[in-house]
């Protein structure tokens, strides 16, 4: 592999599971001469599972704009650096941002290092379409903000996909339910990789009921993803929904996509995850 002086490289690390973590990430945190970290003393235990010796500094959103500045001189001066957050993919509602926007501004390589992501780990296994979605990241923590966001996204046709936390997770749900509807369908990934992950699917009443039956069902990180509004559908892709309903009568789900795919054009795949919604 060909390092380079002079990179930001963007590095993701694992969300639980240590093992996760790519050849290709460990080679450019043993290269760099420094990495940025949003807890240090949360990296430092990654590095050292990993046997890396790299100097570490804190890089969080209290002191990003501060530091940005000095980063970048000693990029210009041919440093390579690799951001990190505590888990997953930087930046993604993580710090990084101004870090990044700078080191381009001022026509430096940035280099992402792919791997693991909370967000796109839930969204494969969560049975929810996933041709289109959305990214919220984290919902405000006080209920009335947090439904006032969720009243705008409530008409909202592509998959949704929230953090949470431990602490709010119950009372989120609760405020989705209100607002999105009890049978709307939604799935909790809780503890991704972890020794105790469940990823657990679905209407949100259902969900809130799941939870206050199981408090261990309220323990640690999670992502939260709702499916869109299916009456926001465009009259295109309502009409090809009527197809595929039609044709399912006489033939198996699959061949009846595949078919209606064929005639009105749209994607296969949407309309066939469309399609085990309703059956849901």
């Amino acid at each position: 592999m060909t390092l380079n002086t002079g990179v930001l490289y963007i590095v993701a690390t694992p969300i639980g599971n240590l093992s996760d973590i790519t050849d290709r990430a460990k080679d450019i945190l043993n290269f760099v001469g420094l990495i940025a970290a949003e807890d240090t003393r949360h990296t430092r235990r990654l590095l050292q599972h990993l046997d890396i010796q790299t100097k570490a500094i804190s890089l969080h959103d209290h002191n990003e704009r501060q530091k940005a500045a000095t980063l970048v001189e000693q990029l210009q001066k041919g440093d390579s650096i690799a951001l990190v957050s505590d888990a997953g993919t930087p930046l993604i509602s993580d710090p990084g941002f101004f870090l990044v926007r700078e080191v381009r501004a001022a026509g430096i390589k940035v280099v992402p290092i792919p791997g693991a992501c909370a967000m796109v780990a839930a969204l494969s296994a969560s049975g929810l379409a996933t041709d289109r979605f959305i990214f919220e990241g984290f919902l405000p923590s006080k209920s009335g903000a947090r439904c006032k966001q969720l009243e705008q996204l409530a008409n909202e046709p592509r998959t949704l996909v929230f953090y949470e936390s431990t602490h709010r997770i119950e009372d989120c749900i609760v405020d989705m339910s209100k607002i999105f509807g009890k049978q709307r369908q939604a799935t909790i990934a809780r503890e991704l990789t972890k020794t105790f992950e469940t990823i657990h699917s679905d209407t949100l009443d259902n969900l809130i009921q799941w939870m206050q039956s199981d408090s261990d069902q309220k323990r640690g990180e999670f992502v939260v993803i709702v499916a869109g509004n299916p009456n926001s559908l465009t009259t295109d892709e309502k009409e090809s929904d009527r197809i595929v309903d039609l044709l399912a009568t006489k033939l198996p789900l699959a061949q009846a996509t595949a078919l209606a795919a064929d005639i009105t054009g749209e994607r296969k795949k949407a309309l066939y995850q469309r399609a085990l919604l309703r059956k849901q």
